[in-house]
């Protein structure tokens, strides 16, 4: 029972820091453009995280019964996991980078199960379907989406005076934010309800793997929480670093990476708000020029989430040993 507490605990932990790493992702279109003080943005945003992690459990059944196997392992499996994943998210939010608080998770449950099982321990076909051809395909969605759009906004309002259309598209942000928040909350928060209703199926607590209501509740209002606290240095690098935005692409690059999230969560696909918000912030840049998006720091970010994967799994893996020793 203290191991069971001590990952629902642990997981706990990591839904806050998905929160509050995760804030930036699209508080940093409403901050950039000036569309909302910072402060407002996380509020907003706090709300709209708690709501969204209500709508569905798709993406909670397949972090907790889809890519790893659950008759072969165990809560101190799960516990590494979230450490690995929470080391992780700790460092790149102290360096600023926005990487994957998903992938962390993903390669930290990956990490562990194989030190505890071997390869036979992770799901690899389900991997590979529900991670892995996701995470590349939604960045390049989100990107097109953008793209597309401001594009059509130029062709619509191209008679509009600048002050006019600034003024208009700010406030479209309000909608086009809340929906991103929405949407994150709706894809994030049930990844910790799936480690958390697999420990509890792991331990016995529950006869069958369903995410009980209790789980629901907690993790929605943790990540909510987490949420409000935000994370400022991210904030900087997707607001400023990248490319300064204008609010008509503030708005395009929120419509196309919250409309891409929820495709994602209606798919239970556990995709990366990062990848998608700064393929999208991206995708909205270059309808200016190629040039107008700093690809440099595009590309530290690219770097990032490719080490995330092995990065999280490795320090999971580390840290089953450890673990298991205490338990």
């Amino acid at each position: 029972m203290t191991l069971l507490i001590v990952v629902i605990a642990i997981g706990l932990a990591f839904d806050f820091t998905n929160g509050f790493h995760d804030t930036a992702n699209y508080v940093a279109t409403w901050v950039g453009t000036r569309a909302m003080s910072p402060r407002a943005a996380v509020l907003i945003s706090a709300v709209a995280n708690l709501a969204g992690a209500f709508v569905t459990t798709a993406v909670a059944k397949t972090v907790g019964k889809g890519l790893i196997d659950t008759n072969l392992v165990s809560n101190q499996v799960l516990l590494a996991a979230l450490l690995g994943a929470i080391a992780w998210n700790l460092l790149t939010w102290w360096l600023g980078l926005p990487s994957s608080s998903t992938h962390a998770l993903v390669g930290g449950l990956c990490g562990a199960a194989i030190v505890k099982a071997g390869t036979k321990g992770v799901l690899w076909h389900g991997l590979w379907e529900k991670v892995i051809i996701p995470a590349a395909a939604s960045p390049v969605i989100g990107f097109a989406g953008a793209f597309v759009l401001v594009v059509l906004i130029y062709r619509l309002f191209f008679q509009a005076s600048p002050g006019m259309a600034h003024r208009g598209f700010r406030y479209g942000q309000l909608v086009s934010g809340t929906w991103v928040a929405f949407s994150h909350g709706a894809n994030d928060a049930q990844k910790t309800m799936g480690v958390i209703a697999l420990a509890l199926y792991t331990h016995g607590s529950i006869s069958s793997f369903y995410i009980p209501t209790w789980v629901k509740i907690v993790a929605a209002l943790t990540i909510a929480a987490g949420t409000y606290v935000g994370g400022w240095r991210i904030i900087r690098t997707l607001g400023q670093r990248i490319y300064k935005m204008a609010p008509e692409h503030g708005f395009a690059a929120q419509v196309a990476a919250g409309s891409t999230l929820y495709l994602g969560t209606h798919y239970g696909f556990p995709i990366s708000t990062t990848h998608v918000v700064t393929g999208s912030v991206m995708g909205a840049g270059a309808t200016r020029r190629l040039s107008a998006v700093r690809w440099g720091v595009a590309g530290n970010i690219v770097f990032a989430w490719l080490l995330t994967l092995p990065a999280a799994g490795l320090v999971a893996a580390g840290l089953y040993y450890p673990v298991h020793w205490i338990f």
